[in-house]
């Protein structure tokens, strides 16, 4: 059916056939990631209208106000990419959630650079097809953090250490060390694909003359000083990276063990969607997958050494350390299976298959937007967000009401709950700084006294007993101070949904302190009296 449907096409597959004749004339692919970007931002403006950004995109977004070599808890890539982008394009939601998929997308391009290596035609918009298939680029994407971050750089640094490898010339090896820092630079779960390029490497039949040319002392010099900077920063700064990474070095063998399995088991889920298409379009000819394995090409065969050695080395670590192994941290690296399961086919793959995938991915996308995305947000508007992201924007604007109008200033500092203080600095018109360095960020510290002496404002939800006894401390030292409550709404298209008490302390500027402790308590309560 497969071969007459490609000899005698139906009249509405002509046009998507045409458009995989454009693989190699460079426009079909470039075409795909467009409308996949913009179909899937559509989605995330619809599905979180009302609902605000990601803690995690507005924690990247404030990282990057202040550009470093490091930061307190996350290595720099995130930030400086959210500072890039928004040097560009303007603070809102739509333009990070653009930014989001903007990611995505280009990781599928650098995926598609790495499928090229090895197939041509329709082949490489399968591989692309069956990743889209896969949450990795949506959903995971849209949380554009430490882990998103790295959907772009693990196929890139990835494509750089194939091309070194094969070539073993300098402009590659130089790309494959300055790709690998950049993974670095983005989490240092990165240092599993580092690993895996050097196990790869090892294992492949063309190690030593791969190891007795130039090609990786370069890598590895050219890596080491790009991370120079960072190096240093780790040295001078007392490593806070480090520290907040060892948080998660703190289980047992049964945690570890029970994270391995949910580890394992995630990824297999991830990749569910995807496997159960490969296994119908192959058919009855996946019993030749032994005889094509044997058969993959040693490009192709140095591409599954490293798969292996990014699901072996971070189990193994896993299982020696007592780390925590979320599957979160391994999706960026989803490509690494679907590319030679693909390309490693020794039989033609019918370009009827791939128009029925393309099909597919239409019909998945459109029922996303215009199905999935508005009951998602009619349902968050009225059940709210763990996170309470309904309430940030309204939360930020009223804050920044009530500062001004007690300072006639613009508010220029913020902390409290650290996703309200992102939200704030995000959403207010003021954009005050985030005032609390983030790795004290568990330890409810006090602010700096020139911060106080500046002017400063935090704020926690009524129901946060952490943060609201951390407002209680604070105000025993803060000096003259305003406590005040206030209750938000979400609302959706001019509906009105969820409500939350927030709790908000205003410290005014030193400069502009009239407000005596005796009548900052007064105002607390008579605010207190009229939410109540």
């Amino acid at each position: 059916m497969a071969e007459r449907s490609d000899r005698a096409p139906a009249l509405w597959r002509r046009p998507l056939l045409r458009w995989l004749e454009g693989v190699e004339a460079g426009w079909a692919v470039p075409l795909l990631l467009v409308c996949f970007v913009a179909v899937w931002t559509l989605y995330l403006a619809v599905a979180y209208a009302g609902g605000g950004l990601h803690p995690d995109t507005l924690e990247a977004w404030t990282l990057g106000r202040n550009f470093a070599w490091g930061y307190l808890k996350h290595p720099p890539l995130m930030g400086w990419s959210a500072a890039a982008w928004t040097a560009v394009f303007p603070l809102s939601d739509w333009s990070l959630q653009l930014m989001a998929m903007a990611n995505a997308g280009l990781a599928l391009f650098f995926v598609d650079l790495v499928s090229r290596q090895f197939v041509s035609g329709h082949k490489r918009i399968l591989v692309l097809l069956l990743l889209m298939l896969t949450p990795a680029y949506q959903f995971h994407a849209q949380r554009f953090n430490a882990n998103a971050v790295l959907l772009a750089v693990w196929p890139l640094a990835t494509w750089c250490f194939l091309r070194a490898f094969e070539t073993r010339s300098t402009f590659w090896a130089v790309a494959a060390g300055c790709t690998t820092a950049l993974a670095m630079v983005g989490k240092y779960y990165s240092v599993f694909l580092v690993a895996s390029f050097a196990f790869a490497a090892l294992a492949h039949p063309a190690r030593r003359a791969y190891f007795t040319s130039a090609s990786p002392w370069i890598s590895v010099v050219t890596g080491l000083a790009v991370l120079s900077p960072h190096i240093h920063w780790l040295a001078t700064t007392g490593a806070s990276t480090f520290t907040y990474a060892l948080t998660h070095a703190n289980g047992n063998t049964v945690s570890s063990l029970s994270d391995v399995k949910n580890f394992l088991l995630g990824l297999l889920a991830a990749m569910s969607a995807a496997a159960i298409v490969w296994v119908l379009i192959a058919g009855t000819r996946l019993k030749q997958f032994p005889a094509d394995f044997a058969a993959m090409s040693p490009g192709l065969r140095l591409l599954v050494y490293v798969s292996i050695g990014t699901i072996v080395l971070p189990v193994v670590t896993s299982l020696a350390m007592g780390t925590d192994l979320p599957s979160l941290w391994a999706l960026q690296g989803l490509f690494l299976f679907v590319v030679p399961v693909v390309c490693g086919t020794g039989y033609p793959i019918e370009r009827f298959y791939t128009v029925n995938l393309a099909v597919v991915t239409v019909v998945v996308a459109a029922a996303a937007v215009f199905i999935a995305a508005p009951i998602h947000a009619a349902y968050r508007n009225s059940q709210g967000y763990e996170e309470g992201r309904n309430f940030y924007a309204p939360a930020a604007i009223e804050l920044t009401r009530q500062w001004r109008e007690l300072t006639g200033e613009p508010l220029g500092a913020v902390s409290g709950d650290d996703s309200l203080a992102f939200a704030t600095a995000f959403y207010s018109p003021d954009h005050p700084h985030y005032a609390r360095p983030l790795a004290h960020q568990d330890e409810w510290g006090l602010p700096r006294k020139t911060t106080l002496h500046r002017g400063w404002a935090a704020l926690c939800f009524r129901d946060q007993d952490d943060c609201g006894r951390w407002m209680e401390w604070v105000s025993s030292r803060a000096g003259n101070f305003v406590r005040r409550e206030f209750t938000v709404q979400a609302s959706l298209w001019g509906k009105s949904g969820l409500a939350r008490d927030v709790v908000v302390l205003m410290v005014p500027p030193r400069a502009n302190r009239d407000v005596s402790p005796e009548s900052a308590a007064q105002d607390f309560s008579a605010s207190k009296r009229s939410s109540d």
